[in-house]
């Protein structure tokens, strides 16, 4: 009887310190989640984004015209592309030595746009926070991803994306009438910062060097439906980022109440629309199939490219917004899935590097038509997105059916 108590015990014992071990792995794991939430909403929602809610005032206080503020943006996504490509060639640099000292060029960055004069210094610096911008997103995600088998939630490291836009749009709402576009720079540095401070002791994981066997690459029938995903995500960077970059001074205007109200009300709904949007996104995918996923959201995102252009009441404004928001990260997670299901090499550096493209050619596309109006800017960036979502079907009607369900 005694033996018996003492298996049991012994059992009993041995299944609460297993339990132990797996909840203390979990809690460790949604630690490294909630610090690259933190690092995205840094170097992605702050750190990237919030030109977009200064623009209309600096705009309106004659520091940059419209047309300057779409060169400054494009040299902005030209250093997130030149960062994102050099992790893809040499991914050994994406350690946490790198990350630390690219999260103090992304403050230094944004501190500077407040003592910063002319286009060409402007873009210079916006340069460095787009590189800075990619090696914290990389490493952060690529060290989340890795802890996966220890509860890390990709989805809630993607939130961070969402909160950072809230928190710059919420800045400028606060503090946007009571203080100038250059207080706002320097406020926005010490937000970065702060958010920063979670990745400071995070054991960055690279990615892996290699992705599939070259041997794979010769199934000659998924390289259509790997063609037409090539175009769809270029053709997303191009679109979603004339939006990214003018929703905000669109809806805002650029004087009176409406610069300091609007805008940044719209510019938050955007970011509390990214952060369920990955898990909406993926609960879609794995029913559906990616593919049809995808060219789904597009046409969700042609939809909020589309209503600033023809509407400009407030709730339209609201609508683009939560559209928007609803869509882009979580285009990006169903297209990086949809690609992992091809038999092809490196498919997320490809991706990412046709994204990047797209982003920087966005804002010179529409730059001719830039004047008093959006309207036309929004126009191309609806075309472009429908193109996108017919190169979206494409891959769904290509795709071979033993690969159709595919999850994100």
């Amino acid at each position: 009887m005694f033996t018996r108590h003492f298996r049991s015990t012994t059992a009993t014992n041995t299944v609460a310190l297993m339990t132990d071990v797996v909840r203390g792995r979990w809690a460790a794991g949604q630690g490294v989640a909630l610090a690259g939430a933190a690092g995205l909403a840094a170097s992605m929602g702050v750190g990237r984004f919030v030109f977009t809610p200064l623009l209309p005032l600096m705009i309106s206080d004659h520091a940059i015209s419209t047309t300057s503020g779409a060169a400054i943006a494009t040299a902005n996504y030209a250093g997130y592309l030149a960062g994102a490509v050099a992790l893809s060639v040499r991914p050994r640099i994406n350690t946490a030595a790198h990350l630390r000292i690219w999260a103090v060029a992304l403050v230094a960055s944004e501190a500077l746009m407040a003592v910063g004069a002319g286009v060409v210094w402007l873009s210079i610096l916006r340069f460095v926070a787009g590189a800075a911008s990619a090696v914290i997103f990389v490493g952060c995600v690529s060290t989340v991803a890795r802890a996966r088998h220890a509860g890390a939630s990709t989805s809630l490291a993607f939130a961070g994306v969402g909160t950072g836009i809230a928190v710059s749009g919420l800045v400028t709402l606060l503090a946007g009438p009571h203080l100038s576009w250059q207080q706002l720079w320097l406020i926005s540095a010490v937000v970065t910062g702060l958010l920063l401070v979670p990745i400071a002791s995070m054991r960055i994981h690279p990615e892996a060097g290699t992705v599939t066997s070259a041997a794979t690459e010769t199934d000659r029938p998924h390289h259509i439906a790997w063609r037409f995903l090539l175009g769809a995500y270029f053709l997303e960077g191009l679109g979603y980022i004339v939006i990214g970059t003018f929703l905000v001074a669109a809806v805002g205007g650029h004087s009176g109440s409406a610069a300091s109200t609007v805008g940044p009300i719209v510019w938050i709904v955007v970011g509390l629309a990214v952060v369920p949007s990955v898990v909406v996104w993926t609960a879609i995918a794995r029913r559906i199939g990616g593919h049809r996923a995808l060219g789904i959201a597009l046409l969700v995102q042609a939809c909020a490219a589309l209503l600033p252009a023809v509407a400009s009441s407030t709730a339209a404004a609201v609508v683009a917004a939560v559209l928007f928001g609803g869509t882009f990260i979580g285009i990006t997670a169903v297209t990086m899935s949809v690609g992992a299901a091809l038999p092809v090499a490196r498919t997320a550096a490809i991706l990412t590097a046709v994204y990047g493209v797209g982003q920087v050619l966005g804002p010179l596309v529409v730059t001719p038509v830039l004047g008093s109006s959006y309207t036309l800017a929004f126009v191309i960036a609806t075309v472009v997105l429908l193109l996108a979502a017919l190169a979206a079907f494409g891959v769904a009607r290509t795709m071979p059916r033993r690969r159709e369900l595919v999850g994100a």
